[in-house]
């Protein structure tokens, strides 16, 4: 059976982004109980929408009830449990073992994934998952290669193993995190994280107030806490062999424009190493055309070790325009995101197109009359692409120092 590729999505515009760049499943929250309090979301209305939109492109949904719910939050869950059943949810990830039992009571149709929250780090508790109604595990980030492919090896074939392969890595043991509740009163365990281990810190003396000393960990780097970005895109047939069922990107935070690129080449990717063939270059450039921070391979490896130089991320790349339609001469109906002007150099990209530079031709507004530069937010043009690209096309352009 070939690897599910898991795509995030924040809101409906980031899941029809990965449904269109070739998720086989996507996983969202609702507007509570989710682990990203501060993504868009689905309302229940919202999500019925998603699921319908899904599951007519062959496309899974699962759900995020992956909190650590309080007694006063627990009582609101039957109802919600109820409406993903009721809703044709394919699975709910949950790390609390109460949720976890209550779904079973609430959603008997929903399929139980067992959250990385919950810190499966081995074939003893994936095993005990499994005896408890578990269909999914979803493994805990610190572990390496062979740690995995043990766990696959000693664990019941029946029980899906799922593991992240992209994205921001948590400074603390699988997201268990304190720092922010003390801090700032927002509980990272509830979905609400403020990322205080991106800050840059000082010390100050008691008898010293308003004096700030930079807080030094070697050769003058003060970001002491500051984790780097997974990325495994060159490692995926290592992952195929392992014997993973899941891969999984992280970024329900991340923009419309981070679903599409993230998941059109991890779609590649995957597609590559099933057929047992090589990755073009031109899909493990496209990684680097979002916004991350530097990259390592987790700890699949081994210690990923720090960046400590600085908590920026890099942003190269600014997405100008959605394509909304296009004939197949390549003259296209687009929308606006950010400004450019004719004459400025493009790229194109789309579902299942490699990246086509271009320069930017004349343009007409809506009604037809010239246009030479796009202003207003939203706003639809014309003008012709180098050739045809299906809705959800992008054009993008290279903007160093955003």
């Amino acid at each position: 059976m070939s690897m599910e590729l898991l795509a995030p999505a924040g809101d409906m515009e980031r899941l029809r982004m990965a449904v269109a760049y070739g998720a086989d499943a996507v996983y969202l929250a609702g507007t509570a109980f989710g682990m990203r309090a501060f993504a868009g979301n689905f309302t229940a209305d919202q999500l019925r929408e998603a699921v319908d939109l899904c599951h007519r492109h062959g496309v899974k949904v699962h759900v995020t009830c992956n909190t650590m719910p309080r007694s006063d939050e627990v009582a609101k869950l039957p109802q919600w449990l109820e409406t993903i059943d009721s809703l044709g949810v394919d699975a709910a990830i949950m790390a609390d073992l109460g949720v976890f039992r209550m779904a079973e009571k609430y959603a008997p149709h929903v399929k139980r994934h067992v959250s990385t929250q919950a810190g499966v780090t081995n074939y003893e508790a994936a095993r005990a998952w499994h005896e408890l109604g578990a269909d999914r595990v979803i493994l805990a980030r610190e572990l390496s290669l062979r740690e995995v492919a043990e766990l696959r090896a000693k664990t019941p074939k029946e029980l899906e193993v799922e593991a992240f392969v992209h994205g921001a890595m948590c400074v603390s043991y699988s997201g268990r995190c304190l720092l922010s509740n003390y801090m700032t009163g927002r509980d990272a365990q509830r979905g609400a994280c403020a990322q205080p281990c991106r800050y840059k810190y000082a010390l100050m003396e008691e008898k010293r107030p308003g004096e700030y000393f930079p807080v030094f960990e070697e050769n003058g780097e003060t970001f002491i806490m500051n984790s780097r970005d997974m990325c495994m895109i060159d490692h995926i047939a290592e992952l195929k062999e392992a014997g993973l069922d899941s891969l999984k990107i992280e970024g329900r935070a991340k923009s419309a424009y981070y679903a599409a690129v993230i998941t059109g080449a991890y779609r590649h990717a995957v597609d590559a190493a099933e057929a047992g063939l090589p990755l073009s270059p031109v899909w493990r450039d496209e990684v680097e055309k979002v916004s991350h921070r530097h990259y390592s391979t987790g700890f699949w490896f081994g210690q990923p070790g720090q960046f400590t130089e600085d908590a920026r991320y890099i942003r190269d790349y600014q997405v100008c325009a959605v394509v909304e339609s296009c004939g197949p001469d390549g003259q296209a109906v687009c929308a606006l995101r950010n400004k450019f002007r004719e004459g400025d150099e493009l790229e194109l990209i789309g579902p299942g197109l490699e990246p086509a530079a271009f320069r930017v031709p004349a343009m007409t507004d809506a009604d037809g009359f010239p246009l030479e530069e796009p202003r207003i937010p939203q706003m639809k043009f014309h003008l012709r692409l180098p050739h045809a690209a299906p809705p959800l096309s992008l054009l993008r352009r290279r903007a160093s120092g955003l």
